[in-house]
């Protein structure tokens, strides 16, 4: 594994989420990416896999989720594997979010919320797994000042 990646695997339960989120934090920390570009990376991924874990599976057994980050000199791409249902979060609607709210159809609030966050989201079946490619991209004012 390089320095500049950073591989996990997690049980399909939400209690995996924490812990994931505290390694995002350091990994991205040790690379020197700010602080808010971290947040917005586990925002985006504690919404996508709270969806997966909740919905994404069709039986009450045990599935390995795979999270990959990478850093690059422009940003971070994170990728999300898993053998759920499939579902392609680039297909789901835009909220309609200037009607009222007893108006609004219930979902994907949080899918849009992760696509404004990250500059790229993308989707793609792979066989029997789901993979989304999340990317953040990242400026020099973004980064964190070397101790």
């Amino acid at each position: 594994m390089s320095a500049d990646r950073l591989k996990i695997s997690l049980a399909n339960r939400l209690s995996e989420i924490a812990p994931l989120a505290e390694r995002v934090s350091a990994f991205c920390a040790e690379r020197r990416v700010s602080e808010s570009v971290a947040f917005r990376i586990n925002l985006a991924l504690e919404e996508l896999l709270t969806n997966t874990i909740k919905y994404g599976y069709a039986d009450q057994g045990a599935h390995e989720i795979a999270i990959e980050l990478q850093r690059s000199s422009n940003g971070v791409t994170v990728e999300i594997v898993d053998d759920g249902k499939p579902f392609d979060l680039t297909q789901v609607p835009t909220p309609d979010l200037d009607a009222p709210i007893e108006q609004r159809a219930i979902g994907g609030l949080g899918i849009h919320f992760v696509r404004t966050m990250m500059d790229e989201v993308r989707y793609c079946r792979d066989g029997s797994r789901n993979r989304v490619t999340l990317v953040k991209r990242t400026t020099p004012d973004d980064a964190t000042p070397a101790p």
